[in-house]
């Protein structure tokens, strides 16, 4: 399964916000053995979300959307990705269920704040998802995610993001499996073995160097017995160490 994950955002690509989700999202993808094939930080801009989810939904098996949702001005991704499926955005029934009872408990934890800020929340905004989308509950906050078609919708807030993906966790899989073995030998060092590796077994070989680590070999496939034999090599012909 090949997915590509598409992170909304100004304040991404302005660095004023570190782009956790796409390395939590890749790893908990991967972890499932799924394949992430793109990963991109596009602004809050309508027509840039929805020509990315327009072209990738035709090359992908899914595209995750992050970020973007809710009832500020510049929470667009909603009505984008709605515009690249070629759907209406419509209120949720279900969505605006979940908002207003979340909000209701909101404001009776925190009467004080609700008092202090005149908090008056454009349900309705909050609810709007594509015609026909499946609505996934966000535990952790306010805006619910959805899915249509291949396209998965998420909030922004990492601890929402997170909950919503746990929800939709089981419709992603693959056959992908790797082993990591660790080496102190320099990258340089690793370059004819590792061709060697490439040779033969039928699984793709990364390396990747640290500083205040030891260096990483990677190796990647979808048999689990060739990758287990390629690792097996390269423990036996690599000077390895431990993690």
């Amino acid at each position: 399964m090949e997915v590509a994950l598409l992170t909304v955002g100004d304040e991404l690509l302005a660095g004023e916000t570190e782009n956790t989700n796409a390395s939590w999202l890749s790893r908990r993808l991967t972890e499932r053995g799924a394949t992430v094939a793109r990963v991109l930080v596009v602004p809050d801009d309508h027509d840039t979300i929805a020509a990315y989810t327009r072209e990738w939904r035709e090359r992908f098996d899914a595209v995750l959307v992050t970020g973007g949702l809710g009832g500020t001005p510049d929470d667009v991704t909603m009505d984008a990705v709605a515009d690249a499926v070629d759907r209406d955005v419509v209120v949720s029934d279900e969505a605006k269920e979940q908002v207003v009872e979340t909000a209701e408990q909101f404001a009776d934890e925190n009467p004080e704040l609700v008092d202090a800020y005149d908090l008056d929340l454009d349900f309705d905004a909050w609810s709007s998802v594509p015609e026909g989308a499946r609505v996934v509950p966000n535990d952790a906050g306010l805006a619910p995610g959805a899915v249509v078609d291949s396209v998965y919708v998420l909030p922004g807030v990492p601890s929402e993001m997170q909950a919503v993906f746990e929800r939709m966790a089981d419709d992603f899989g693959g056959d992908v499996v790797s082993e990591t073995v660790y080496t102190p030998a320099p990258e340089g060092a690793l370059t004819s073995r590792l061709e060697d590796l490439r040779d033969a077994f039928d699984v793709t070989v990364g390396s990747y160097p640290a500083t205040d680590e030891p260096n990483r070999v990677k190796v990647t496939g979808t048999d689990s017995g060739e990758v287990e034999r390629a690792a097996q090599w390269v423990r036996e012909n690599v000077e390895t160490t431990d993690e």
